[in-house]
């Protein structure tokens, strides 16, 4: 088994990326967890197809001239002074609004090209069938994302941005770590913890019909893809040693920093900002008096705050404890979080979404569609 994976459960084990002789181990073949079976068989229960109208349709108009795709009020950008009184004209607000969209709609994207190839990492290295399996299963879920995130944007702009320098060199760094742990605990949870909040909130206020229908078909995957990394906190953080832990939990809180300033990174700033004639230093001032006069102990609220959402996931799964406490709580009530139970956000609108796609499955199977390729 390879080094360094802190393997508690041998479900979780891994061999090194280039020993594919080890998978070839006749005692392996008659060895299989059972602990994802129900992900997996549950996979038609959510299938969609992005380039089926019949589960959304890309080709749905949307103005963006004209209309804004998420309300002033959860843009904080539009409350900075100096902002507010330069796009005094309504279509430049419209505009920008609209531009840092699909700069969220590409952070996500390449967030999900990351989770695509990290799934595929993980059918390389885990041991046990039934892990592997999962993973491979997961890869495909992430590819569709991917098309489907990528004909979105498409539809609406053309062309994604780039991805984030921050963004990036989390996602290289997870992908290539060697150990298993780190891909679980920065993609599964941190990643997916991020995505899960950006959904939900995309759900909640995004003004255009198809990417409420796109976050929430996405969040039908994306909620057991959760469940894989809950199970491997459930079955390995109880039984780590206090050095084990300690590495774990500073993974997890180097990973869950680079998350949180991402989108604070001044060259991405000065790239926005200058498009729209906006000074990018008298914009930070803005910022930095803003944060001056906040309140101390203010935290991030809302039940769709992509960060709380985030911190919640760890939380649940016993990723933080008093030695890395005062980090997340500079960021948001932990007492308030422990107290909402495990139930995330995003459960409800991914459970209405598989009844939607179950209606749509049913009535196909009820008219023999056939799936095999002709």
């Amino acid at each position: 088994m390879a080094d360094g994976n802190i393997t508690k459960d041998a479900m979780y084990g891994a061999v090194a990326p280039d020993d594919f002789e080890s998978m070839l181990t006749l005692d392996r073949y008659g060895e299989r967890t059972t602990a994802f079976d129900k992900i997996i068989s549950a996979t038609h229960d959510h299938f969609w197809d992005p380039l089926d109208p019949k589960y959304i349709d890309f080709s749905e108009p949307f103005d963006l001239e004209t209309e804004a795709m998420m309300p002033d009020e959860t843009q904080p950008l539009l409350r900075l002074p100096y902002v507010a009184e330069t796009l005094v004209d309504p279509k430049q607000k419209v505009a920008f609004v609209n531009y840092l969209q699909l700069r969220n709609f590409s952070s996500i994207l390449h967030g999900e090209q990351g989770a695509l190839n990290l799934s595929a990492s993980l059918c390389h290295v885990l041991y046990d069938q039934g892990a592997q399996e999962y993973a491979a299963n997961q890869t495909r879920e992430e590819a569709r994302h991917v098309t489907a995130f990528a004909r979105y944007i498409k539809a609406r702009w053309g062309r994604p941005t780039e991805c984030g320098a921050a963004l990036k060199s989390l996602l290289v760094e997870i992908i290539e770590a060697p150990e298993v742990y780190k891909k679980i605990v920065g993609m599964q949870m941190l990643v997916e913890g991020l995505a899960m909040g950006a959904f939900a909130n995309g759900f909640k206020y995004n003004r255009d019909p198809v990417s409420k229908k796109l976050f929430q078909l996405v969040m039908t995957d994306e909620a057991f893809h959760h469940k894989f990394g809950k199970i491997w906190a459930d079955r390995t953080i109880p039984k780590l040693t206090e050095a084990e832990r300690n590495l774990v939990e500073d993974w997890t809180a180097h990973c869950a920093q680079k998350l949180i300033f991402d989108r604070g990174d001044p060259r991405e700033m000065s790239e926005i900002f200058g498009r729209f004639g906006l000074d990018a230093e008298r914009v930070v001032e803005d910022i930095i008096q803003r944060r001056k006069e906040r309140d101390p102990v203010r935290r991030f609220r809302g039940e769709t705050n992509v960060f709380r959402v985030l911190i919640k996931t760890l939380l649940n799964a016993g990723l933080i404890t008093e030695r890395t406490r005062s980090f997340y709580g500079a960021y948001v009530d932990l007492e308030e979080l422990a107290g909402e139970g495990e139930r995330m956000v995003g459960d409800d609108i991914a459970e209405d979404g598989i009844r939607y796609l179950q209606a749509i499955n049913f009535k196909d199977r009820q008219r023999g569609v056939s799936i095999a390729a002709e």
